[in-house]
């Protein structure tokens, strides 16, 4: 038996990737001509594609009325100059240039009765927001590391490009250095920075890109189910109730989702963990790691770190990369090694 809706209706339809509200009525797409993404569009199809491709055209750069904010201050042209200014005033710029270049690894352990015993122990390596070609500095330190970590395997949560719009190659590049260093499997999301044209890149160097779909991980006769979702952040393009329908209501699932503000529906759908970025944790926070703004909407405890809801739990992480500027302040850029335990 795999899971259905949940009892109580969601506020929400089940698929929802659109453009942002207009009044006016957009002509039909025309067949896609990019044979880079056929194979995409044979797997998951292609009216996800079209639509993905229609808001990357006309609205990628767009400041209002766009995806789950009306504000979208990353598209903002005049927010990093405002913000090296107030840092380099305050006489924090220098510090906030260093500390964004340092990453840190962090432990954080998931408990759950219905974890299948051979799973025990399992470890996920979770990197998040790398913004290559505006966090170099960041993936060299990553690069460095990241070949002496232990885990079972690697779930990349989105935001590879530093802006949300324009070129990509140099994103795809710094990815394909860390996935180098990365052992099998990789699997990974894309997030509200990225284009759906840089998923046949991802795809090549063996990262399993997962747009609303699920995979199996099996050791001995027991199982875990992981999926993804597209971003649903600016795209809106996430579609919980599908790939939830794929998995069976007793198994134990992972959600990989770039933002996770979609937290309550992906209760409602009985996964037993999700794991998201996005957020930065603030980037610039208050002493004490306090989050002056967060670009999502979502309780601010679900901002950066571990968090639960209902039966879930959820891990939400500040992130390789920076956006706007390679600064951070009180929260350090990190990866998060997650294991998994059995309890009772």
């Amino acid at each position: 038996m795999t899971r259905s809706q949940p009892s109580r209706a969601s506020k929400r339809p089940a698929s929802r990737l659109r453009p942002a509200r207009s009044t006016l009525t957009q002509p039909p797409h025309p067949p896609i001509d990019d044979s880079a993404l056929r194979p995409l569009i044979d797997r998951i199809g292609d009216a996800h594609v079209k639509a993905r491709l229609e808001i990357e055209t006309h609205r990628d750069h767009q400041l209002f009325g766009q995806g789950r904010l009306f504000f979208n201050l990353e598209n903002w042209l005049t927010a990093p100059p405002i913000v090296r200014t107030a840092l380099q005033l305050a006489g924090l710029y220098g510090r906030a240039r260093r500390e964004a270049n340092r990453v840190l690894v962090r432990e954080n352990i998931v408990a759950s009765p219905r974890l299948p015993a051979a799973f025990d122990g399992f470890t996920i390596l979770h990197i998040s927001d790398l913004h290559v070609d505006l966090s170099e500095a960041a993936l060299r330190h990553l690069i460095s590391f990241v070949g002496d970590l232990d885990y079972d395997i690697c779930v990349l949560t989105g935001d590879y490009r530093g802006k949300t719009y324009g070129p990509y190659q140099r994103a795809t590049e710094g990815v394909g250095e860390l996935r180098a260093r990365l052992r099998d499997p990789v699997y990974g999301v894309l997030g509200n920075h990225d284009s759906i044209r840089m998923t046949p890149a991802l795809e090549a160097m063996g990262i399993r890109m997962m747009f609303n779909e699920c995979d199996v991980i099996t050791r001995g006769d027991d199982s875990i189910y992981i999926a993804g979702v597209d971003d649903p952040h600016f795209y809106l393009a996430d579609d919980i109730p599908k790939v939830a329908s794929q998995i069976p209501m007793d198994a134990f699932s992972i959600l990989l989702s770039h933002t996770p503000e979609t937290y309550a529906e992906a209760a409602e759908h009985n996964f037993d963990l999700m794991l998201s970025g996005h957020t930065h944790g603030g980037q610039l926070c208050l002493p004490g790691g306090y989050a002056i703004k967060l670009e999502a909407v979502l309780p601010r405890h679900m901002g950066n770190g571990a968090w639960r809801h209902e039966g879930m739990s959820g891990y939400t992480s500040v992130g390789v990369g920076t956006s706007l500027l390679p600064v951070r302040l009180n929260c350090p850029p990190e990866v998060t090694l997650h294991r998994l335990k059995r309890t009772g």
